[in-house]
């Protein structure tokens, strides 16, 4: 009995770990705004393209995730606040301002790591 329950306390402890773990990701980044500003993201709140906020699939809403620009090593702090992207490989969609200050919103596209602060 006391096996049991040293064996029940040790899968809580690890499930428990595995959802407080840092999350990180690395892939494709593309950035959204015309067309969407001041209407409602997926979190609820009015999107704002010159907000530092971003897109992502599964990331809880007010998620905050540093991203860092593979081809230069920039980086922003950005929250989670809609779902997305919804095209290809890509991890993130970031909203305007954020690709601006990232550096690449001209090239539309780029490759980042996102972890989760």
């Amino acid at each position: 009995m006391i096996r049991k329950a040293v064996s029940v306390a040790a899968l809580a402890a690890a499930l428990l770990s595995l959802s407080t773990a840092a999350y990180a990701q690395c892939g494709g980044a593309s950035w959204y705004g015309p067309g969407f500003n001041g209407k409602r993201a997926a979190s609820g709140e009015i999107f704002n393209e010159n907000a530092m906020t971003a897109a992502h699939r599964s990331l809880p809403f007010g998620t905050k995730v540093v991203v860092t620009d593979q081809r230069t090593g920039a980086q922003i702090q950005v929250t989670i606040n809609d779902r997305g992207p919804f095209h290809g490989s890509r991890i993130i969609d970031l909203s305007k301002a954020a690709a601006t200050e990232l550096g690449f919103r001209n090239r539309g596209t780029t490759s980042v790591c996102i972890s989760q602060l």
